[in-house]
Parts: C-alpha cells; sequence; structure tokens
C-alpha cells in the first residue's frame, strides 16, 4: 500500500480521467483531490489543454494548483508565473499548415499560443463543440499572420473525422519528424515541438517542488499519457483507457464516469 510518506506529488490527465465522459467533475472525485491539498500534496493537471481550458477546472475543484498545459509545452505555477514554455519553430509550422491547406482541407486546424486560441472560423462547428466543452473562447485570426508578426504556437490541433485523423497523423509524423505528432482522441490530432511531452512538464514540476520520480504518482487515459504513465514512480491507467496505455501503467483503475481517481486512492493511500 501506498502510503503519504512514499507520495508526494500527484498528477492527472483530464478528458477521460478527471472529467467524466460528460465533462464533468464528480463529488467523490473532488473530495479526493481535496484531501490531497489538505495533507499537502499538490494535485497537478496535466492536459492537451490551453490554460483557460484548465483554470475552470481548478477552481471547481476548490483548489490552487500549478499546471501543465499544451502536454507539457507550458508549465505554470500555482500563482500562473511560467516555468517553462516550449513553442513551435516558424519554419516548419508554416509548411505544416500549408500542407494542411492543401492535402488536408476537410480538418479543422487550431492555434494556439499562451492563453490565446486562434480559428480560421470561429463558427465551425468543430470549434463551437471544442468552446462548449472546454468554456475557453476562440478568436478568428490568420495564421500566416500570427507568424509574420512573430506569434509562435505552442501547439497546432487538428480536428477531424476519426479516419481522417489517423490519416493526417500517418502523414505528419512521416513528413515532420521534428514534431510530436499524437492523438489524443479520435476525433483530435495534436502537434507540438518534438521535445515536449507530459513527462517533461512533470519533469519540471519534481525539480520546482523538490520531490524525485519515485515520489510521483499520474493518472491518464490516452496515447499522449504514455510517456507520463512509463515516466511516474506509480502510474495508473482509467479503465477506459485503449489496452496500449493500460499496458504503460504500473496499474489499472475503474473508469472515470466510476470516480476512478478516487477509487484508487481511496483504495491504496492509508491517508485516505
Amino acid at each position: 500500500m501506498m502510503t503519504a510518506d512514499k507520495i508526494k506529488i500527484v498528477f492527472s490527465d483530464i478528458d477521460g480521467t478527471l472529467l467524466t465522459s460528460q465533462h464533468e467533475v464528480t463529488g467523490r472525485t473532488k473530495a479526493a483531490v481535496q484531501e490531497l491539498a489538505a495533507k499537502d500534496i499538490p494535485f497537478v493537471l496535466v492536459s492537451a489543454r490551453m490554460p483557460a481550458a484548465i483554470y475552470p477546472i481548478t477552481d471547481e475543484l476548490g483548489v490552487k494548483m500549478p499546471i501543465i498545459s499544451y502536454s507539457g509545452a507550458l508549465v505554470l505555477d500555482r500563482e500562473g508565473k511560467t516555468l517553462a514554455s516550449t513553442k513551435m519553430e516558424a519554419k516548419p509550422t508554416r509548411q505544416l499548415l500549408q500542407e494542411l491547406a492543401a492535402k488536408f482541407p476537410q480538418i479543422t486546424a487550431n492555434f494556439y499560443t499562451d492563453n490565446k486560441w486562434y480559428v480560421k472560423d470561429v463558427t465551425d462547428k468543430r470549434v463551437r463543440r471544442e468552446m462548449d466543452i472546454t468554456s475557453a473562447v476562440a478568436e478568428n485570426a490568420d495564421f500566416t499572420q500570427l507568424l509574420d508578426q512573430g506569434t509562435y504556437p505552442h501547439k497546432i490541433l487538428l480536428m477531424a473525422e476519426p479516419e481522417d485523423c489517423v490519416l493526417a497523423e500517418e502523414y505528419f509524423r512521416e513528413h515532420y519528424p521534428a514534431f510530436q505528432v499524437v492523438r489524443s482522441s479520435s476525433i483530435l490530432l495534436e502537434i507540438m515541438s518534438g521535445c515536449v511531452s507530459k513527462a517533461g512538464g512533470i519533469a519540471v514540476l519534481l525539480k520546482h517542488y523538490g520531490h524525485t520520480v519515485e515520489e510521483s504518482l499520474s493518472f491518464g487515459d490516452s496515447y499522449n499519457d504514455i510517456p507520463m504513465l512509463e515516466y511516474t514512480g506509480q502510474s495508473v491507467a482509467m479503465a477506459n483507457a485503449p489496452e496500449q496505455v493500460k499496458t504503460a501503467a504500473k496499474d489499472v483503475t475503474l473508469s472515470s464516469d466510476e470516480d476512478g481517481i478516487s477509487a484508487y486512492l481511496n483504495g491504496h493511500f492509508e491517508m485516505f
């Protein structure tokens, strides 16, 4: 059984892990996070989301915490101060966006930088859906103009039908090896700097707090969680995770709809 003196910090993905399939935080999960905070064990949200799409959840949890945004490309402390920031380079990003428009016109592109979310058309149904889910607000912009003025992205998000998502992932992985290209769901493809990962973001916060890898615990459910699950001293996949993700984790808990995080903490921490 894990004890409070062994685990010093807990990291969790958001969608499909902390949140239910209805994008909600359950009362049991909220209570578990607050119990960790009461024991001075930081609970850190690690997500491909932008900060503006993470903070409403920390507010709902009622706990002030650091966050790892854009799957590790932006790390902020409890006060919102930047601890690490890695953006995509202008030239290959420009080329990628041009190829995307030419080869995959049916895919919706999103340009994220710091706490800004830019799209070509805010009325796009896919964009509206993401706004409804995350509470973040997109703005219309010309991506080429953004790059021309020196505004580079932390992340390019592609929204597509499942079959197009697979094709785009294969293409951009093959032709842009300097970038990290990974699906965060069957309809979402995340593209970031190749040196970015959730594990890298966790390393920044472990150094910030003075904790070791062995003192960390992580929860995740998707492919972009694998580096995190393989990195932390203890790791737990949700029951709703694909088999590849479960294999990467050291343990498996109930699904996010069944209070998986709360169930695991209550079953393995002596302090609960």
